[in-house]
């Protein structure tokens, strides 16, 4: 083994002869390790399931003939698990571990139990992992998963990362600061390590970056299991401001509960909603259990929730979940069961702000790569929606990628770790990003404030132990200082304690009773103290207590006890290393000024003092707030350090403390300003003034008597009234160049924000700008306006600044290849080519499409040729509509534009969209025969290649049916002639059959051929036959096991048919509507869905089958009576209904009786109970009971009728237009069923509003409605 191999060749170079037989026990030794590890290696299976399983031996291939082997693919492929496996079947993990990183702990843990599982081995032998907490590896470990910053960690004490022969760095799409430094550490490492395989793992984000990080690493794609997922626009108005106000979040509430209910005429399948953060969460959340939503849970997730309401989210539940989450949801958990996503846009994303030194938490819209993978969160057991609350053209305009971590992010951590490394320069050193050279200086400036470098930029003996530390150099900082003012014990408590999330836990039902409990443990002037109060109490408590009673304490004192263990495991890592730094531990408690001045030490930045506004003035003239749930915010100190600068919707300093300022003379001396001429801009003053006075980053600390420093350094004055008067905008004038000036900077920093850049402003080219422009000798306002006036009477607009002087650079906007070298149809990726040759056979663009898949191609997947051509075909296609319709569409390119942005082109055929689109949108009709496709230029139509399995081609043509219809018995025989495709010639009439699995996968020339099996109804068996897409196996799955139960359970339905209540009832009122026994069918069947089949899903296993027979069969009598006791009063009350019409009828009433009988017509019909959603057939004999009521008003007050009608009739003919019109078409809109039930609960409202409505109704919110259908 490595190590092993290394060690031995020290010594051979030390050995003298009488050492040379101990030598060669210990190769010996070594050999029989390592041959020992090599005959323990357990057995390999792959499970044929998984994407990547498929693809193992060109991944095995891959890495045996690369040292960098990059692997893409979506959740799901099994990448993450089985590339280890790969790894060592190539031999991998026998002259070191295979590391395995992974960006998170409870990902580290879990993989590793997973594995180790599949190898059937115990966690800690063949599988092992190690985290911050615990190390479970040992000397037969051959996979170690570990986070990304154990491994950073190692370095210090193995450079050359010997302990292993293999690394894979999983999530490396995710660019955190931990992921980007190993990766340009690796990089370097190559050379010095010909031996070691290194395998990056990503999503399918921007791969090739990785690739050409490591010189052109080859790349393999493996593909994700995961169900279609459609994506709907429901933009909540025009205006995309981030700003918040009352109306917005009204209107976002509106939208979100909106799309809930539009899902939920798809399914009532749980639903994923992502929200900025914890107050947007609780405000929807409230929102939403107003709404009473029937049979469903809102939940909320986010990273401080307690551990027992987040798992409440992954228990299995039979009621609807409705998850209210932030971005913890997007990679770091996986809820299960997500048939739905929202999306409302945005998130708080940390980003560093270089002006303010603080790290933001500002709310941005999600890049398109974050939106996707929101996206992939549903389509994991079913086909998925992702209702986004944008518009399309809002996601096509967003960031492309989010920024990585580097990019976003204060670097003193990764400045120092490379010095303490010694691997030179950050700015030379091979990130995939090069890091803002600003960011590098404000780290390097952190550094220089807690006294790590020198002004060399070299590492000081402090900084050397503080780079020792596995914590932030801030805490580390605190350690080291707290060793000299003899406060160790109580800062090893604190530094623990700020190095994880706050213990302390305020739920939403319980914050003033958690608020009062905390403060038993506040201390008068300090935060910081509370965790050495509480810590006190903990341990005593600990000594006396059982662990169950230890948590149930914990739980009284709202303190989560996870994380409790964890600040204990921390603090007793800190403790052991400040042992072996020989640090020495008070015995005596230590007193208040010791330990916040070992605090200062390392928060010198956090310093802040109190304005006249009660605002704070913190480092470099920012100014921050005490936020509300700290002990001081009532107690507003003068003077205060905070542990952390947060900036939300402003900048909080959170866990404050009192100070004294003169305690900053002694430990912020080497960042002091001393001097008479010390400068500032006196912004009340007009002028630049300086005091004799001492400075600690903008703050004074000891004042003195102010002066004109103009009069001291008129050069030095110049500069710094240019930079605060004119730069910062601090200058009192109205003067029209400063107008001029203010505006187009603000539309640079508005173009800053929409671009999400922060590279395009050039503070130092505006400095520059007014420089060459302001004479010597000014350094107050009054000097400058005298001057400005006499010089604007020569040139007035001397003054003024465009735009291009100081910008960085351009910022262009990132659109989409219009002309893609492949088209993706059902997740084949068929390959395009293009030729511009009219008249040739050609010409255009031609697909190749080989046999095997030619079935799952339909005509509109290629009716949109690619993206860049669309807009011709479309101009073309209605410039050949009849002149009557086509000056209607005047000017015909803006229609076109219209057009691109607004139809689905993929769903169905362009011209049948095109006219749905029309009627819905402008109300102008459109005939198929309108459409004169003969006359469509060749190129303008795609040309089919047909291939066989050799790429030869078949036949080709522009006409796909054609193509069908001529190679149909080509097409039949080479599908019955693929491996596991065959269907079961058996029948069945219980489950003695195999599992069924969701999908069926075989390889052809590389191109992964998919089956989908499923259950036929054969009328007194089943069959198990293989279809070619999922809807149509999921189709024929649902009825196949409708029979099944049926044949299973085929005493208890003959029992409960015979049984069902008022039969003869439901046969007599059914007869005029259609056949009787159908009727009785149909409810059995109804019985059988409702309870076997709930919300669509479908068994697949035996157990599953098993076990919903063992959960459905009591329920079935039940079920069954309440089923045909609705049934039976809806059919009597429409016959009753029936009776009454069929009266005597006055012709004053003639149209409101056609109204009723159109309304009848759409309620009950054949087959009424099957397709009507429950919730809606519950509420049928409300309905009728309206028709009732309006029936014995309308003979004495007709008038009152038909002026009601008249109200209802023009929304009622419009849905009734749309209704058809959208029958023949793909791009139906799910808002007209919505639609549909409120102009019935809009009917009960007009004509018998004493029985109410089920929802809030109103002609307004109709009309409300029908807009956003015609949006669509």
């Amino acid at each position: 083994m490595r190590r092993d191999r290394d060690r031995l060749t020290r010594e051979y170079q030390r050995v003298n002869s009488s050492q040379h037989d101990a030598l060669q026990k210990n190769i010996e030794t070594a050999l029989a390790r390592k041959q020992s590890k090599i005959d323990a290696l357990p057995g390999l299976e792959f499970p044929e399931i998984l994407p990547v399983s498929a693809r193992r031996e060109e991944i095995a291939t891959a890495i045996q003939n690369n040292q960098v082997v990059i692997v893409c693919g979506d959740t799901g492929s099994g990448k993450t698990t089985q590339i280890p496996k790969i790894c060592l079947g190539l031999g991998r993990g026998i002259d070191g571990f295979i590391g395995h990183t992974q960006p998170r702990r409870i990902a580290a843990r879990t993989i590793a139990s997973r594995i180790a599982e599949e190898l059937k081995s115990e966690l800690g032998q063949a599988v092992g992992y190690k985290i911050r907490h615990s190390d479970k590896t040992g000397a037969d470990t051959y996979i170690k998963l570990m986070t990304d910053g154990i491994l950073l960690a190692e370095l210090q004490q193995d450079r050359l990362l010997s302990a292993y022969d293999t690394l894979i760095i999983d999530e490396a799409h995710e660019r955190s600061l931990n992921i980007d430094f190993i990766l340009g550490y690796l990089r370097n490492l190559l050379p010095q390590r010909p031996d070691l395989k290194i395998i990056i793992t990503s999503a399918t984000i921007d791969v090739n970056r990785f690739s050409e990080h490591f010189f052109n690493a080859p790349v393999v794609e493996v593909s994700g299991r995961t169900y279609p997922v459609d994506v709907w626009y429901r933009p909540i108005s025009e205006d995309d401001s981030t700003e918040e106000s009352h109306d917005e979040e009204t209107e976002r509430e509106d939208a979100i509960l909106s799309a809930i209910n539009e899902l939920s005429t798809v399914d009532r399948g749980d639903v994923l909603i992502f929200l900025e953060g914890e107050r947007e969460i609780h405000e929807t959340s409230k929102f939403l259990e107003k709404q009473n939503l029937a049979n469903t849970d809102i939940l909320p997730l986010y990273a401080r929730l307690n551990s027992s309401r987040q798992s409440k989210i992954f228990r299995p539940h039979k009621r609807r979940h409705i998850v209210l989450s932030t971005n913890v949801a997007e990679t770091s958990l996986t809820i299960p069961g997500i048939r739905f996503v929202i999306d409302a846009g945005y998130a708080r994303i940390s980003r560093y702000s270089h002006r303010s030194k603080v790290q933001r938490l500002p709310v941005e819209k999600k890049s398109r790569a974050s939106a996707e993978q929101r996206k992939g969160r549903c389509g994991r057991v079913a086909d998925g929606i992702c209702v986004r609350l944008y518009s399309e053209t809002d996601f096509e305009q967003r960031q492309e990628f989010t920024d990585p971590e580097i990019m976003r992010t204060n670097l003193a951590s990764v400045i120092l770790q490379m010095k303490a490394l010694r691997m030179g320069d950050i700015e030379h050193f091979p990130f995939l990003d090069k890091p803002d050279k600003r960011f590098i200086k404000d780290g390097l400036r952190l550094l220089t404030e807690i006294n790590a470098i020198n002004t060399g930029g070299h590492l000081t003996k402090s900084g050397k132990w503080i780079a020792r530390f596995p914590i932030d150099p801030r805490m580390g900082r605190m350690l080291i200082a707290a060793n000299d003012w003899h406060c160790l014990s109580e800062m090893l408590i604190i530094v623990s304690a700020l190095s994880i999330q706050s213990p302390k836990e305020r739920p939403q039902e319980a914050q003033e009773k958690a608020d009062k409990t905390h403060a038993e443990f506040e201390d008068e002037h300090s935060d910081f103290l509370w965790y050495v109060n509480f810590w006190n109490f903990y341990r005593k408590q600990a000594k006396k207590l059982s662990k169950s009673q230890l948590r149930k304490m914990c739980g009284q004192k709202f303190v989560s006890y996870l994380r409790m263990l964890e600040w204990q495991e921390i603090h007793r890592q800190l403790s052991r290393l400040t042992a072996d730094m020989n640090l020495s531990r008070n015995s005596q408690a230590a007193e208040y000024q010791n330990i916040h001045c070992a605090l200062l030490s390392g928060l010198l930045s956090h310093v802040a003092v109190k304005t006249d506004t009660n605002e704070y003035l913190g480092a470099r003239n920012i100014k921050l707030h005490i936020f509300p749930g700290s002990g001081q915010f009532s107690k507003t100190p003068k003077w205060m350090v905070a542990a952390e600068l947060a900036e939300t919707t402003r900048l909080y300093a959170r866990v404050v403390a009192k100070i004294d300022s003169q305690w900053l003379l002694n430990v912020g001396k080497h960042l002091l300003q001393r001097n008479y001429s010390e400068p500032y801009w006196d912004a009340k003053a007009q002028q630049v003034s300086g005091y004799e006075k001492v400075m600690l980053f903008g703050l004074t600390v000891v004042a003195r008597n102010r002066i004109n420093f103009g009069s001291v350094d008129p050069e030095e004055a110049r500069h710094i009234f240019i930079r605060h008067a004119l730069v910062y905008e601090e200058l009192n004038s109205k003067a029209e160049f400063y107008k001029n000036n203010h505006q187009v900077i603000e539309d640079i920093k508005q173009l800053e924000k929409k671009s999400r850049r922060i590279d395009i402003l050039d503070d130092e080219a505006i400095y520059q700008f007014y420089d060459r422009r302001v004479p010597e000798g000014i350094y107050a306002t009054a000097q400058f306006e005298k001057w400005r006036k006499e010089k604007e009477q020569s040139d007035h607009e001397y003054l003024y600044m465009d735009s291009a002087e100081i910008m960085l650079h351009e910022a262009d906007a990132v659109t989409e290849l219009s002309y893609p070298d492949n088209l993706a149809i059902n997740h084949i990726q068929l390959p395009l080519s293009y030729q511009f040759e009219p008249g040739h056979e050609s010409d255009g663009v031609s697909i190749d499409i080989p046999l095997h898949v030619l079935n799952q191609i339909d005509e509109h997947h290629l009716q949109q040729l690619v993206p860049g051509m669309l807009k011709e075909k479309i101009e073309v296609l209605l410039r050949s509509l009849p002149k009557r319709i086509r000056r209607q569409l005047v000017p015909i390119p803006e229609t076109v534009k219209e057009c691109i942005q607004h139809i689905d082109t993929d769903a169905s055929s362009i011209t049948r969209n095109l006219s749905e689109y029309f009627f819905r949108r402008k109300g102008i009709e459109i005939k198929d025969e309108d459409w004169k496709q003969t006359g469509l230029p060749e190129h303008l139509k795609m040309n089919i290649r047909v291939l066989d399995q050799d790429s030869n081609v078949l036949s080709s043509g522009r006409c796909l049916h054609q193509l069908k219809s001529d190679l149909s018995t080509h097409l039949e025989d080479s599908l019955t002639q693929l491996p596991n495709l065959q269907d079961s010639e058996d029948s069945f009439t219980q489950w003695d059959f195999d599992d069924l699995p969701e999908v069926v996968e075989t390889e052809v020339n590389g191109l992964t051929i998919k089956a989908y099996p499923a259950l036929v109804d054969n009328h007194d068996s089943v069959l198990i036959q293989h279809f070619d897409t999922a809807k149509k196996a999921s189709q024929y799955m649902h009825y196949g096991l409708l029979r099944l139960y049926s044949l299973v359970l085929s005493k208890d339905l003959k029992y409960l048919k015979k049984n069902l209540p008022k039969l003869d009832k439901i046969k007599l009122y059914y007869a005029a509507l259609g056949p009787v026994d159908e009727m009785v069918e149909s409810i059995l069947y109804a019985v059988l869905e409702q309870l076997f089949l709930p919300d669509g899903k479908m068994a697949h296993t035996k157990a599953e089958f098993d076990t919903s027979i063992k959960q459905g069969v009591p329920e079935l009598i039940k079920t069954g009576n309440e089923l045909c006791d609705l049934v039976t009063d809806i059919l009597k009350r429409h016959h009753e209904i029936i009776i009454t019409m069929k009266g005597s009828m006055q012709p004053s009433s003639l149209r409101a009786f056609a109204d009723i009988k159109e309304q009848l017509s759409m309620l009950i019909y054949d087959g009424f109970t099957e397709e009507t959603p429950l919730v809606y057939l519950k509420s049928m004999p409300r309905y009728l009971d309206a028709i009732q009521k309006r029936l014995e008003k309308i003979s004495y007050s007709p008038e009152k009728d038909a002026s009601k009608l008249a109200q209802l009739k023009p929304l009622w003919d419009e849905w009734m237009q749309l209704t058809e019109k959208n029958s023949t078409s793909d791009n139906i809109s799910e808002e007209l069923d919505e639609f549909h039930w409120m102009l019935e609960e809009f009917r009960v409202s007009l004509f018998a509003q004493e029985l109410k409505t089920a929802m809030p109704v109103s002609e307004t919110r109709l009309s409300k409605q029908l807009k956003t259908i015609r949006k669509g």
